[in-house]
């Protein structure tokens, strides 16, 4: 029996419990759909006592481990610009070369080029030509089988 690929989902849904019950459980739901094993950040790492010192450096070490230790990293790139912890998130990802997913249902533009819809160095760990399949605008884009998340789960050339 084979594993499920591990897919780290840098977001910031967690901060709102809207967006929680929303957007982020439509998210979690749509990724394990198609095979992926999901480490939420706020699930895994956030119950901690905000009352004791250290916690918030203890979240971020273990937000680290988990981009770290993950086979890979889907990352919400919504807003103008994207969350900041998502944007670290994705930078550690592509340093370690770990296979990136980008998803914004996010219709506005913020751009330095006239080819990528948001800032060039968030498409350094996608290739140069076919960077599209690896961009999801909608849930529902997630399990079409053409796109790279779906051939990477199930270990087919993206």
């Amino acid at each position: 029996m084979t594993s499920r690929k591990t897919l780290y989902l840098a977001n910031p849904y967690g901060f709102s419990e809207g967006q929680r019950e929303g957007p982020l459980d439509e998210l979690v739901r749509a990724l394990e759909a198609v095979g992926a094993e999901v480490w939420e950040p706020f699930a895994r790492n956030n119950q901690v006592d905000r009352a004791a010192p250290g916690w918030a450096y203890r979240i971020g070490q273990a937000d680290l481990r988990d981009v770290r230790n993950a086979d890979g990293l889907f990352a919400v790139v919504n807003g103008c610009p994207p969350d900041e912890g998502v944007m670290v998130e994705l930078g550690m990802a592509i340093a370690w070369r770990k296979p990136v997913f980008l998803f914004r249902d996010d219709f506005r533009r913020s751009t330095d080029s006239e080819v990528y819809p948001l800032n060039l160095m968030l498409f350094t760990g996608l290739p140069e030509t076919g960077w599209e399949n690896f961009w999801y605008r909608s849930v529902r884009e997630i399990a079409d089988p053409h796109k790279a998340l779906v051939r990477w789960l199930r270990e087919q050339p993206a």
